[in-house]
């Protein structure tokens, strides 16, 4: 398949900023597109070469395209910097020096995108010495035969900056059209994605089988699930509002949750996000097949720093020393952890993704030996208010952060948000007081101790429906002058020249990023705004929801995809209630 077809796809998509115009060039794209080419499609549209939890990089520089671009074209460096600087764009720049090649290639080969796919695979698995020099020699090879318009994508794709404001969902929406002909069936392809998470892998099988194929998408190990996730609540009454009668209640820890996968003597662990944290718990590794009693499983628990001599639970950023690429050994014994299991999603053989939470925790404690290292979360029946709140007295008492309540007969839902989980923290009961956890996507410049560094930055939600981010709020306070230093550095690589096409807010920030980094923040109340647009126009026309006086908690949840931040609809949830809360408290 000639790459020239993806090339004007993406020009398209660049294009615009609507969501049924973006999901209709996928659409159109994906009906011309052979089905055992389809995943690799997917991929690069991504700007990924497989899923996420595998962790293969492309890794290439921008000084190392530069340096490819020159060879290919004999056209200077300098030159090269010149356009990449005025049009604030490497793909921009590399199309524009392209048009302008004066370097005459006698044979050309086609670029297609199994060349693109397959050169860009070489490149990632290039290690040691010589690496830089091969890395350059293929994307100067490709860019030889190039169009301007492929050769702008190839180099946002090789550098990690192909953004088209289109997430998972888009995707999957355009797939569900393009070959079942309806978004209607969206849902199943989601339910294959979220026990695989592998759309290249989804693609494919609609593509050559069509529905009949997602059937066939079964849990299995070392294919890490897409998490359940719980909505919040502020109060035991809301509670039982939502789940009735009786239901669990679990300690609710500080820590990171953690995937793991057990078969025979291998165990591979992955973060909320799907990532690959293996290397960073050797001691997971080490010591958890002395404590589980199976031949194969996958388990969902909460890796929690603490401290040796008290036993004492601390905080999620102790935890966070231990994401390093060096000096592991040293992080494990400086951050010792315990590892606290809550949920079992698959266990010799079988599926338990459609088992009731009873049934899942009881095989849970089956499974798990516990000792100084592993342990089952603490987790007791609970009918009255005044249960849940001795409970959450005690997981307080103990370090934890509130607690997860579930209903006794739900099944695991991978990838949902439901209303079987809920999170009950002590914050959340004051004024709003609630954490959140918001999607950095533009910055302001400081003034005074914070010339030089960002003084506030724009944060937004991650609405579903729309698959955009709408902005609720402008923090500056909470930050301390290292974690300013820390935010500068960890966002310069998140720069855009304009703003993201998924990012929809009435401020005009100094820069713009790409969603990608989420923070904990709190705040005082919600209130309505003109400039935010977070639930614009459904409580009042022209307004939409932003949040007061909001104050950055120190956390940065590097766990977290921006698609698990804080939703729109959780945000309009918090703000229904404190409006409830108000009104209860005028009638006395």
């Amino acid at each position: 398949m000639k790459f020239s077809l993806v090339a004007d796809t993406l020009g398209y998509m660049e294009g615009t900023t609507k969501r049924l115009e973006l999901t209709q060039h996928l659409v159109d794209l994906f009906k011309i597109t052979p089905a055992e080419i389809i995943p690799k499609v997917v991929y690069l549209l991504q700007g990924k070469l497989r899923p996420d939890h595998e962790g293969v990089e492309v890794g290439v520089a921008e000084k190392i395209a530069v340096r490819a671009l020159s060879k290919s074209t004999g056209v200077p460096v300098s030159k090269i910097e010149h356009e990449y600087k005025k049009a604030g764009d490497l793909g921009q720049a590399t199309a524009i020096i392209l048009e302008q090649k004066t370097q005459t290639t006698f044979l050309k080969e086609d670029i297609t995108v199994e060349r693109v796919y397959d050169t860009l695979f070489k490149i990632a698995e290039l290690r040691g010495n010589r690496s830089q020099n091969m890395k350059m020699k293929y994307i100067s090879s490709l860019l030889n035969d190039a169009s301007p318009i492929e050769g702008r994508f190839i180099a946002k794709i090789i550098t990690a900056n192909l953004r088209l404001g289109i997430a998972d969902y888009t995707i999957l929406d355009a797939l569900s059209i393009a070959y079942t002909g309806s978004k209607e069936n969206r849902p199943s392809l989601e339910h294959a994605y979220n026990v695989c998470s592998d759309l290249g892998r989804v693609s494919e099988a609609v593509a050559k089988k069509g529905m009949e194929a997602l059937k066939h998408f079964q849990v299995s190990v070392f294919s890490p699930i897409r998490p359940m996730l719980a909505e919040r609540i502020k109060s035991p009454e809301e509670a039982r509002e939502k789940m009735g009668s009786e239901f669990a209640a679990e300690y609710k820890l500080d820590g990171e949750r953690v995937q793991i996968h057990i078969q025979k003597e291998k165990t591979v662990l992955y973060s909320r996000s799907l990532e690959n944290i293996t290397s960073y718990y050797p001691d997971i590794v080490e010591k958890i097949g002395k404590s589980i009693k199976a031949r194969d499983a996958i388990l969902e628990a909460e890796a929690v720093a603490i401290n040796e001599d008290t036993g004492e639970f601390l905080p999620f950023q102790e935890l966070m020393h231990r994401r390093r690429k060096y000096n592991i050994a040293k992080a494990v014994q400086e951050y010792p952890i315990t590892v606290n299991f809550f949920d079992i999603m698959f266990l010799d053989g079988k599926s338990c993704l459609d088992m009731s939470y009873s049934d899942r925790r009881r095989s849970l404690e089956n499974v798990v030996t516990e000792d100084a290292f592993a342990k089952v979360m603490p987790m007791t029946l609970v009918k009255t208010d005044d249960e849940v709140e001795d409970f959450l007295e005690n997981a307080i008492n103990s370090g934890c952060e509130g607690l997860m309540l579930k209903q006794l007969d739900s099944s695991y839902r991978a990838g949902a948000r439901a209303s079987n989980w809920l999170k009950l923290k002590r914050e959340y009961r004051n004024e709003l007081g609630d954490s959140l956890d918001l999607v950095v996507v533009g910055a302001f410049y400081g003034r005074g101790r914070r010339t030089g560094r960002y003084g506030a930055l724009l944060l937004s939600v991650y609405d579903k429906e729309s698959d955009t981010y709408p902005s609720v709020c402008k923090v500056g306070t909470g930050f301390t002058d290292e974690s300013l230093d820390q935010f500068y550095q960890i966002l310069s690589d998140k720069i855009i020249v304009k703003k993201d096409s998924r990012t929809d807010s009435g401020l005009e920030a100094d820069v713009w990023f790409e969603p990608e980094v989420v923070i904990e923040v709190v705040a005082s109340e919600i209130t309505l705004s003109p400039i935010h647009k977070v639930a614009l126009g459904k409580i009042r026309k022209g307004s939409g929801l932003a949040l007061r006086f909001p104050k950055f908690t120190g956390k940065i949840r590097f766990e977290k995809t921006p698609e698990n931040a804080t939703s729109s609809s959780e945000v309009m949830a918090m703000y229904n209630g404190q409006k409830k809360v108000v009104q209860n408290e005028k009638q006395f």
